[in-house]
């Protein structure tokens, strides 16, 4: 889009494979793309797809599942979870792939951070400050963690923030994230939900939902302004589902779609998206 590059995630959820997403973004008019790794995956194929089809090879996802025992865990659990952090970190050097964006935490009991997860992630860090990659700590449930980390960090060259819409909406209570963290903003997570479902406020991951937008009750021009104002010109990247949380069934119809007539959707909404920002 003229002035403003967009970036749709692949997804296990898509019904085709990572390479045919890859190649079907392109054709629908995405610059660019990320894609979620486990530990040991090669990515070598979508570095080559990124230059054969000279779309952007935006970011990786790093693994979550452990976030958790970087804080609280055993120190076993604790070395098993950074290892694999570690390693993604070289996965993002060796391809130049110059963000990966991490969870600071995974859970919802639990709301405080320990010295020894805030030196557990400080190696991490480090180590990406080395490989001249960028960490972007994404918000989700526990804002505690992310709070924690981007205070103790705040001066690290390769600490910087992902911001989620949608969790914003149903893990942050509607916080204005981008008040508190726009200065490290470098990469976007752009999706629509219905906010908390529950009554009395309970949070669960089923309300996380990552519809497109304008599909959910997200104010995308609030959205695009606060963007504007904290001068953001990276890539507008989007991460979208197209099944539904279990119980819930607001996803289904994109399941329902042609998925050449879906990406083409979420094409169009991203755009629309864009074209409400004044300095994108």
């Amino acid at each position: 889009m003229w002035k403003q590059k967009l970036c749709l995630g692949t997804s296990k959820q898509f019904g085709a494979t990572r390479s045919e997403q890859v190649r079907l973004f392109k054709e629908a008019g995405f610059d660019a793309f990320f894609v979620e790794w486990r530990h040991g995956e090669d990515i070598s194929e979508f570095v080559r797809l990124s230059k054969e089809l000279d779309i952007e090879f935006q970011s990786i996802h790093a693994p979550f599942g452990g976030c958790a025992d970087l804080w609280e865990g055993t120190e076993d659990e604790a070395e098993k979870a950074l290892s694999e952090l570690l390693e993604c970190v070289h996965v993002c050097a060796d391809a130049q792939v110059p963000i990966m964006v991490s969870h600071a935490y995974i859970g919802f009991e639990n709301h405080s951070p320990t010295d020894i997860g805030l030196e557990r992630y400080g190696k991490l860090i480090h180590e990406a400050e080395k490989c001249g990659v960028k960490i972007a700590f994404e918000n989700t449930e526990g804002e505690e963690y992310l709070a924690a980390i981007m205070s103790a960090f705040k001066d690290s060259s390769a600490v910087g923030f992902c911001w989620d819409t949608g969790h914003e909406m149903c893990y942050n209570h509607s916080q204005d994230l981008l008040k508190l963290y726009g200065d490290k903003l470098i990469c976007t997570h752009l999706n629509d939900n219905l906010g908390i479902k529950d009554f009395n406020g309970k949070i669960t991951y089923i309300d996380d939902l990552h519809l497109l937008p304008f599909d959910g009750i997200a104010d995308w021009d609030n959205i695009a302004a606060r963007l504007d104002r904290c001068a953001y010109n990276g890539i507008l990247t989007f991460e979208l589902n197209t099944v539904s949380k279990p119980g819930r069934h607001e996803n289904d119809v994109y399941g329902k779609m042609d998925f050449k007539d879906y990406i083409a959707l979420c094409y169009k909404r991203a755009c629309k998206v864009a074209a409400k920002r004044k300095n994108g």
